[in-house]
C-alpha cells in the first residue's frame, strides 16, 4: 500500500480534482434555460452603428526629438514641401540611394541636374521617410483625396549629451502637415 495516498485534500482546486463526476442527463439539459437576446445587447450593437467619423482637413505628423541635425532638417524640409505625400516619399528613397540631391545652402559642392548645390543627407531622409509614412497613414484614415504637404517645420530641440558628457547630441522638433489639394487651392483664390 505504499503506492496510494491517503491524505485528504487541503485545497479547494484539489478537492475539486477528488470530486466525483456527475454526468448531465437528457432531463437536465432540457430543463437548462435557454438564453434568448435581450433588450441591452441591441442597443449596444446600435450605438455602435451610429458612431460616425468626424471629417477633418488637415492632418500632422510629428516627431519631437529627431537624432537629425537642424540644419539638415530645414533643406529637406523645404525640399518636401508642397509635393503630394506618395511623390515626397519617392524622392527621399532616391537620396538614400545617391540618385537626388537636396538642395542646401552654404559652402557645399555642386551637384549634377538642375540644382546648384546639394548633399545627400541619407540618415536623416530616412528618418524623414518614416514620419512622412505616419503622415500618410493619418491621410488615409480621415479619407484626404490628394493629400499635399503644406508645411513642414524644423526647430531645434533640446540638446542632449552622449556617454561621459562630452559631445552634443543633435536633436530637432519636426512638424509636418498636409491639406487636400482641392482646399490649397481654395484658400489661394480668398487671398
Amino acid at each position: 500500500m505504499a503506492g496510494t495516498n491517503t491524505e485528504k485534500p487541503t485545497s479547494k482546486a484539489e478537492k475539486k480534482k477528488t470530486a466525483p463526476v456527475v454526468k448531465e442527463t437528457k432531463q437536465a439539459v432540457e430543463k437548462a434555460p435557454v438564453k434568448t437576446e435581450t433588450k441591452k445587447e441591441t442597443k449596444a450593437e446600435k450605438k455602435k452603428v451610429e458612431i460616425k467619423k468626424v471629417k477633418r482637413n488637415e492632418v500632422k505628423a510629428v516627431n519631437l526629438g529627431m537624432p537629425v541635425s537642424t540644419k539638415t532638417a530645414v533643406s529637406i524640409c523645404k525640399f518636401i514641401k508642397n509635393k503630394k505625400i506618395q511623390k515626397a516619399i519617392d524622392d527621399l528613397i532616391e537620396v538614400t540611394k545617391l540618385k537626388k540631391a537636396v538642395p542646401m545652402k552654404g559652402e557645399i559642392p555642386h551637384r549634377k541636374g538642375k540644382i546648384m548645390a546639394g548633399r545627400f543627407p541619407e540618415r536623416a531622409a530616412k528618418e524623414f521617410i518614416v514620419l512622412i509614412r505616419n503622415l500618410q497613414g493619418n491621410a488615409n484614415q480621415h479619407d484626404l483625396e490628394e493629400a499635399v504637404i503644406c508645411e513642414a517645420i524644423a526647430n531645434k530641440g533640446t540638446t542632449t549629451y552622449a556617454k561621459g558628457g562630452r559631445a552634443r547630441k543633435k536633436r530637432t522638433h519636426i512638424v509636418i502637415v498636409a491639406k487636400e489639394k482641392k482646399l490649397i487651392k481654395q484658400e489661394k483664390k480668398k487671398q
